[in-house]
């Protein structure tokens, strides 16, 4: 007889343990199986949901390393349902260990089948009918819906599976009502509005920390650091030429271009602008006005950017000026914060709702439609689709509804968030904004040896990262797909980039750019350019947008989202009490901070730390160590290069990146 030890992880999530009967059958090559086996201890509770239970068994079969293992369980008990993370089976005699993942529920009264590491592409399945069905399934809880015109396409119902084994931790209502609650702070802040800028900063010490643009947040310099290095890096382009609608002349800006004409200025590559006519025509919560501005920057012999120009709607005119630097310190430091009214709204529907939470979400959805837990690519993606299905459900309930944070604190309100990020989606393109380096030549501003823009740090940190996720997709696409062929007849990825690049009318995602041509993918460098994307979106993409946001809007003057009355018309002195005037009461100051507080926290682990692991193939086990060593070299680059800053930039330190938008 040869005894087989079995090691058997239920999973952590809501229901996963069973009081089901459960048999299992090993089976190796040339058709050698053992009997079916009932995993069982008499004497304990089996499989409790996070646990591992060992089962030895002993068959007069001797299969040295086992390929392949059968599952069976029935309805037995009241709770019988079962999701398995994954089986690890050792032959006592040959000491050889074979895990089989598992990551799935086991239906009752059906033989499921699983092979060692469960990883292949569907053309070399052994079992293409389980397969066939397993993805039938899907289909049906993974339904495309457009939740609003314009918007990319969502999942229609938010599958059982998607939802969290901790809901309390991503529950955003709870944490910002826990927040309020610990800290007393509704008692703090009191009722009214703020009488001096100095009454608001007050309130750091007695409760949230300093935000970090607090320090010098009225300063020329911090204005331009928020273009490079806050929540909305993504805007900035380099300026060729003054468009005819800004009414900038050489003679205004003379005086801050550091002893240069503007057409050095230009040949230098040392001028920038900011254009956000895409505002233009967006619905405005009632009462209050958004400016479409148009903004100039240059470089300065320090190698700071630095603002020389806003002009605040898009039309020059008289009662439309453009703002300079050497204006009265609070008529600019306005023109500074009515800028940045658009900025945040952007910010907020476009460069964060629009181009990662509900666009990762229809990937996810293609993705689980359209490739079995078993493909090679699934596992690649799957720890970068965590929780981003519930957490996009949480956000709808708790900061779009009615009533809540975008209603009361955004100067666009719900109905105007919605069609600013529509319009912001309707151009996005796979290879274009999806790809960094090509999004970054398009606007001028790619640079490697910091000669352009030389404080961007946030563009610098997001290249070496891009580089290194693109290595690791590169070695894991040629490990699957070492031949041509084994694309073209994978029907499983010609699926998904058929969905991804299907017109939403047609039932797909309705993504443009995506490297699909004449109905398929042509290359594994198409699939290198989408699976980069993915990976990079879920987790660099979000870390630099997302985790910034109470260092940004933590202290409300400094990127306010709303402020009362309506831009200056004219150059005439402003005082500190206009500015207060302006701002919103304290509980919707308190509100801001609470909300980006939260939004700012980490809740999952770390780029390349996978929270579930979906890779046991050897080979890809060995890509993933590779991963993890580039990313901690770019980790010691970082840390190295802010040492010598006054003000470093950490935000895209790799052990500060989750894997997934679950925040």
């Amino acid at each position: 007889m040869t005894s087989y030890e079995i090691k058997v992880k239920t999973g952590d999530r809501l229901g996963a343990g069973t009081d089901a009967n459960v048999e299992i059958v090993l089976l190796g090559s040339c058709g050698k199986k053992t009997k079916s086996a009932n995993l069982d201890c008499w004497y304990r509770n089996d499989f409790e949901r996070g646990k591992t239970d060992v089962f030895t068994i002993k068959d007069k079969t001797d299969i040295p390393e086992i390929n392949e293992i059968k599952l069976r369980r029935d309805k037995a008990g009241m709770f019988s349902d079962w999701f398995v993370e994954k089986i690890e089976v050792t032959n006592q005699r040959s000491g050889k260990t074979s895990v089989f993942p598992i990551l799935r529920w086991i239906r009752p009264d059906v033989d499921f089948y699983v092979g060692r590491y469960d990883v292949s592409l569907p053309q070399f399945d052994p079992r293409p009918q389980q397969r066939s069905a397993e993805l039938d399934e899907k289909r049906k809880l993974y339904e495309y819906e457009e939740k609003a015109p314009g918007l990319p396409m969502q999942v229609k119902n938010v599958p059982e599976d998607e939802n969290f084994s901790f809901s309390h931790k991503f529950d955003l209502h709870r944490r910002i009502s826990s927040v309020v609650v610990s800290r007393r702070l509704d008692i703090i802040f009191g009722d009214g509005s703020w009488e001096t800028l100095d009454d608001l900063t007050g309130v750091y010490s007695k409760t949230f920390g300093e935000p970090k643009d607090l320090k010098d947040w009225e300063c020329d310099v911090n204005f331009g650091w928020q273009r490079l290095n806050s929540v909305n890096p993504n805007l900035i382009r380099l300026c060729t030429h003054i468009p005819d609608k800004f009414g900038v002349t050489e003679e205004m800006i003379k005086p801050f271009l550091d002893g240069l004409t503007l057409s050095q200025a230009i040949s230098d590559k040392r001028l920038f602008i900011i254009d956000l006519e895409i505002l233009d025509g967006i619905s405005l919560v009632d009462g209050y006005v958004c400016p479409t501005p148009i903004a100039l920057f240059f470089v300065n012999c320090k190698n700071q950017l630095l603002p020389v120009a806003i002009q605040l709607f898009q039309q020059k005119g008289c009662d439309n000026p453009v703002f300079l630097p050497s204006d009265p310190p609070y008529t600019w430091l306005m023109a500074k914060m009515w800028y940045n009214v658009g900025d945040s709204n952007y910010h907020q529907a476009v460069t964060h709702l629009g181009f990662t939470h509900l666009l990762m979400e229809g990937v996810c959805v293609a993705a689980n439609r359209c490739l079995s837990p078993s493909h090679p690519m699934f596992k690649l993606l799957a720890p970068h689709f965590l929780y981003i299905i519930p957490i996009n459900a949480f956000a709808r309930t708790i900061l779009l509804a009615e009533g809540r944070w975008i209603e009361t604190a955004m100067v666009l309100g719900i109905k105007g968030t919605v069609e600013l990020g529509a319009k912001g989606i309707s151009s996005w393109r796979m290879d274009v904004e999806g790809t960094y380096p090509e999004f970054l030549k398009e606007r001028g501003i790619y640079c490697k040896d910091g000669k352009i823009l030389p404080q961007f740090y946030q563009r610098d940190d997001s290249l070496d990262l891009y580089d290194a996720i693109r290595n690791y997709v590169t070695k894991y696409v040629h490990l699957y797909y070492d031949t041509l062929d084994k694309i073209n007849n994978d029907p499983e990825i010609q699926n998904f980039g058929r969905e991804l690049s299907m017109p939403k009318s047609e039932g797909g995602c309705g993504i443009l750019g995506v490297p699909f041509k004449d109905g398929k993918f042509n290359s594994s460098e198409d699939l290198i350019l989408v699976f980069t994307f993915v990976i990079y979106t879920c987790s660099v993409v979000h870390a630099a947008i997302n985790f910034p946001q109470y260092d940004s809007y933590g202290f409300p003057p400094n990127y306010p989202t709303k402020i009362k009355g309506s831009p200056p018309k004219d150059k005439k002195p402003l005082q500190e009490k206009e500015v207060v005037r302006a701002l919103l009461d304290r509980a919707s100051s308190l509100h801001t901070m609470v909300v980006m507080t939260v939004l700012s926290e980490r809740s999952t682990n770390a780029l390349g730390d996978f929270e579930v692991n979906y890779i046991y193939d050897p080979p890809a086990v060995a890509i993933v160590e590779e991963f993890k060593k580039d990313l901690k070299n770019i980790s010691v680059k970082i840390h190295k290069r802010n040492e010598k800053l006054e003000r470093g930039y950490e935000y895209l330190l790799p052990e500060e990146v989750p894997n997934s938008i679950s925040i």
